[in-house]
């Protein structure tokens, strides 16, 4: 990326705790070109053209050989989108799987996904927003890390913050510090190690009580969502609440709720519950301009003092080469 060809370790990778860096507690037996990408359509279609083709040329421009780079015209049906991703698994050619763009309709995926089929082709998988929805299942049903990154439709005009946090992921993670430059805000003082894991506030929310509901018992948990109404984002925050999802997390991590101020969505779970865990803001989780690429299911120690989100574990399964 930015000139250089994107590297991505063929074994897995493990960060010590205590580690500062890329050699520290890091173990890598070969290092290969992370290349070949496969575009799939777990939600809605781009509508313009332009904006397909320019994040296509974004990622050759990084170093990717994009194997599909046809402009979807037609909506796969949802047991047709999950072939599409088995395909993009079992390929030994597929290096990291991206998602084209969110919207809806990923979830409808789930009834027609072999986890363990995934599990035995194991491979990188990235997007957010509707893809929250299948990020964290995949994660938890297979133990492979997937990428809360930006897609195909945000690659068209990014940001150098953006390009700099994928190329952070897609190179395994030297910087192990998910916050650095990230102007965070402390709500509730305090440390935590945790998984991470999280995504869209709504899409997550329609997993509750569901085959496919996310555990998030000792997770470091971050939400975001987008143009949603205040009451909304009470409404669905307080069934959280109600349910007992906040109860059993080490840490929560507040994105950016486009539309809403931030303060006012952790009011709305201070004014309900007992807040005993960190809580920060960070604005660039969600749909804005600078986003960060977070890697669900990896472990994680959130300092609030120091700012920082460290990755203390984490493993990248490579079963391609």
């Amino acid at each position: 990326m930015g000139g250089k060809t994107p590297m991505w370790p063929r074994f897995p990778v493990t960060f010590a705790r205590g580690a500062t860096g890329l050699k520290a507690g890091l173990y890598i037996a070969e290092i290969l070109p992370l290349k070949n990408v496969f575009i799939v359509t777990p939600s809605y279609l781009i509508k313009k053209k332009r904006d397909f083709t320019d994040g296509i040329k974004q990622l050759a421009t990084l170093g990717f050989n994009v194997l599909n780079p046809e402009f979807p015209k037609a909506l796969p049906s949802p047991r047709e989108k999950a072939d599409q991703l088995h395909q993009a698994f079992e390929d030994p050619g597929v290096d990291m799987i991206l998602a084209l763009r969110g919207g809806y309709s990923a979830m409808k995926l789930l009834p027609f996904i072999d986890f363990k089929h995934i599990k035995k082709h194991p491979k990188i998988i990235a997007g957010f927003s509707d893809l929250s929805a299948l990020l964290n299942p995949i994660f938890e049903r297979t133990g492979l890390v997937t990428l809360h990154a930006p897609m195909v439709i945000n690659l068209g005009t990014p940001t150098a913050f953006t390009l700099k946090s994928l190329e952070n992921a897609v190179n395994g993670y030297p910087e192990k510090n998910l916050l650095k430059g990230v102007p965070v805000k402390v709500y509730n003082p305090g440390s935590a190690i945790g998984i991470l894991k999280g995504g869209n506030l709504i899409t997550l929310s329609a997993l509750i009580d569901t085959a496919w509901e996310i555990d998030i018992t000792g997770s470091i948990l971050f939400l975001e969502d987008v143009d949603e109404k205040l009451h909304e984002v009470d409404r669905f925050l307080t069934q959280w609440i109600l349910a007992g999802k906040f109860k059993a997390i080490k840490a929560l991590i507040l994105g950016d709720f486009r539309g809403i101020g931030n303060r006012k969505v952790y009011d709305i779970l201070a004014s309900q519950m007992e807040l005993d865990f960190p809580v920060v803001h960070c604005p660039y989780i969600g749909h804005v301009a600078n986003k960060l690429t977070l890697p669900i299911g990896a472990e994680v120690e959130l300092h609030t003092d120091r700012k920082q989100l460290l990755i203390s574990n984490m493993s990248f399964p490579w079963g391609n080469l």
